[in-house]
C-alpha cells in the first residue's frame, strides 16, 4: 500500500445546501469551495489509512528485528564456519605432516626392508650356491668317473669297470642324499641292471688264449715235416747177464757167439733205419701241403702268428666279425699244412675252438640314460 494523495478515491463535491451550512465564522476570510473540499478526507478513511501505516511500522519493525536476527545468525555461523575453517585448516596441516612423517617413516621401512630382503636375497644364493657347488662337484665327480670306465671298458673289453663305476656312483649320491639328484640315482640303478643282465665278450681270457696260441705255433709240427715222424728200430739184443748159463760150445773155436749175435743185430737195425729214412710212404689229405718246401714252414709260421695278432687288435678294438673271420683262417691253416695227429696241433686247436664259441657279438652296455641324467642335473633342471 501507499500512502500518496493520488491513491485516494476523487472526492465528491459537496451539494450547495451543505456548503452553504458549514460557512466560516464571522471574520475569518473566505475560502474557495473548490479548494476547501479538496482538502477534506472522510475520518474513515484517516482511520484506514493511520492503521495501514501502524501496520506497516509494525510490519517495517517485525522485519527489521527479523532481519537483525538473520544478521546475527548470519554472523555467528559466519564466525563459526571461520573457526571451523580454521579448525580444519589446522587439522589439515597436522594431517599433512602426519602423512609427510607416515610417508618418510614408510619411505624408511620400505628402504629398510628392501635391504633386508636383499641380505636375505644373498644368503639364500650363497646358500644355494653354497649347495649347489659342492652337488655340481658331486655330478662332475661322477661324470668324470663313468667316462674313465667306458673307456677302460673299451680298452679291455670287459664290464667289470662299467659296474664298478656305476655301484660307486650309487654309493656316493646315497651318502649326499640330494632329492634333486634323485633322477640321476634311479638311472645309474637301471644302468646297473642293464650291465649285469648284459652278454659281454671276456676279452682278456680271449686274448690270454691267443697268446698261449702264439707260443705254440713255434712247436707245431708241420704235416710234410720227416724229423717228427716215428721209425720202428728193429730190436736188439739183450746183452747177456752175469748169472746167465754158459751157452753151449761154438762151432768156431775161439770165437764168441753171442758177442757175434749182437753186433749182427746192431748191424741189421742200424741198416733197417737207414733205409726206412730214405724212403717214407705217407698219406697227405691237403695236396699243398706235401708241396711246402721245409724252408717255408718259418713264413707259415710268421703268417699264423700275424693272423693270431690281427685277431687280438680286432678284439681290443671291438671288431668281432674282423677277430671271427682271422680265427677261421687261423683254424684252416692249422688243418692243413700241420700235423693233425700231434698233441700239440690238438691242442692249438682246441684253444681255436674254445675262443671262437667265447667270441660274441654282443657290445658293452652303453651309459646312454646316466649320461644324460647328468647332464640334466649339471643344467640344474
Amino acid at each position: 500500500m501507499s500512502d500518496s494523495p493520488s491513491a485516494l478515491p476523487p472526492l465528491q463535491p459537496l451539494p450547495p445546501q451543505a456548503g452553504a451550512q458549514h460557512a466560516p465564522p464571522a471574520g475569518r476570510e473566505a475560502v474557495p469551495a473548490g479548494v476547501q473540499d479538496a482538502w477534506l478526507v472522510p475520518r474513515s478513511w484517516a482511520l484506514v489509512v493511520a492503521a495501514l501505516a501502524a501496520g506497516g511500522l509494525l510490519a517495517s519493525a517485525l522485519l527489521w528485528q527479523k532481519l537483525g536476527t538473520i544478521q546475527e545468525e548470519l554472523a555467528r555461523r559466519a564466525t563459526e564456519s571461520n573457526a571451523q575453517a580454521i579448525e580444519a585448516r589446522t587439522l589439515a596441516r597436522q594431517a599433512q605432516d602426519g602423512t609427510r612423517d607416515l610417508t618418510a617413516r614408510l619411505a624408511l621401512q620400505e628402504t629398510r626392508l628392501g635391504e633386508v630382503s636383499l641380505q636375505r636375497a644373498q644368503l639364500e644364493e650363497l646358500m644355494q650356491s653354497l649347495s649347489r657347488s659342492r652337488d655340481e662337484n658331486l655330478v662332475v665327480d661322477v661324470e668324470s668317473d663313468l667316462r674313465l670306465a667306458q673307456q677302460r671298458a673299451l680298452l679291455t673289453g670287459s664290464a667289470e669297470p662299467l659296474l664298478a663305476a656305476l655301484k660307486s656312483a650309487d654309493a656316493r649320491l646315497t651318502r649326499a642324499a640330494q632329492p634333486r639328484l634323485n633322477p640321476l640315482q634311479r638311472a645309474i640303478t637301471r644302468d646297473i641292471d642293464r650291465v649285469k643282465s648284459a652278454s659281454v665278450t671276456d676279452v682278456p681270457a680271449l686274448m690270454l688264449k691267443l697268446d698261449e696260441m702264439a707260443r705254440l705255433v713255434d712247436e707245431l709240427p708241420l704235416a710234410n715235416d720227416m724229423a717228427g715222424t716215428a721209425v720202428a728200430r728193429p730190436p736188439v739184443a739183450p746183452a747177456p747177464q752175469a748169472g746167465a748159463p754158459a751157452p753151449g760150445r761154438s762151432w768156431l773155436p775161439g770165437v764168441d757167439t753171442r758177442a757175434v749175435q749182437a753186433w749182427a743185430g746192431r748191424a741189421l737195425g742200424s741198416l733197417w733205419f737207414e733205409a726206412s729214412q730214405l724212403l717214407r710212404v705217407s698219406r697227405i689229405e691237403q695236396p699243398e701241403a706235401a708241396l711246402l718246401a721245409p724252408e717255408q714252414g718259418f713264413f707259415l709260421r710268421e703268417n699264423l702268428k700275424l693272423r693270431l695278432l690281427n685277431a687280438r687288435l680286432a678284439l681290443l678294438s671291438r671288431q668281432s666279425d674282423a677277430a671271427r673271420a682271422d680265427l677261421l683262417n687261423a683254424s684252416a691253416w692249422l688243418a692243413r699244412y700241420f700235423d693233425a695227429s700231434a698233441r700239440k696241433t690238438q691242442a692249438a686247436i682246441g684253444l681255436l675252438a674254445q675262443v671262437q664259441g667265447q667270441l660274441k657279438t654282443t657290445e658293452l652296455p652303453r651309459l646312454d640314460e646316466t649320461l644324460a641324467a647328468l647332464a640334466t642335473a649339471a643344467a640344474g633342471r
